[in-house]
C-alpha cells in the first residue's frame, strides 16, 4: 500500500509579523491506497472541510510519499 501528499497553490497564510503570505499549503497526507485516484477519493471523504472551505480540487497535486 502506498502513502500520498495532497498540497495546493489555493490560499494565503499570515506570517510571525502579520504579513499575508501567497505559498503552498498541505491539504493532507493519506495513507493504504493503492493509487493516486483511491488516495483522492479517501482524501475527499476524510475531509468534508476542502468542499466547505471551496478548494478548487483541480488545483491539487499529488505526490507519493516513500
Amino acid at each position: 500500500m502506498k502513502k500520498y501528499i495532497f498540497i495546493t497553490p489555493e490560499g494565503n497564510t499570515t506570517a510571525p509579523n502579520g504579513d499575508e503570505v501567497k505559498n503552498m499549503q498541505v491539504i493532507g497526507i493519506v495513507e493504504e491506497v493503492a493509487n493516486e485516484n483511491e488516495a483522492l477519493k479517501k482524501l475527499l471523504l476524510e475531509n468534508e472541510w476542502i468542499f466547505d472551505t471551496e478548494f478548487n480540487i483541480a488545483e491539487f497535486i499529488c505526490h507519493e510519499i516513500i
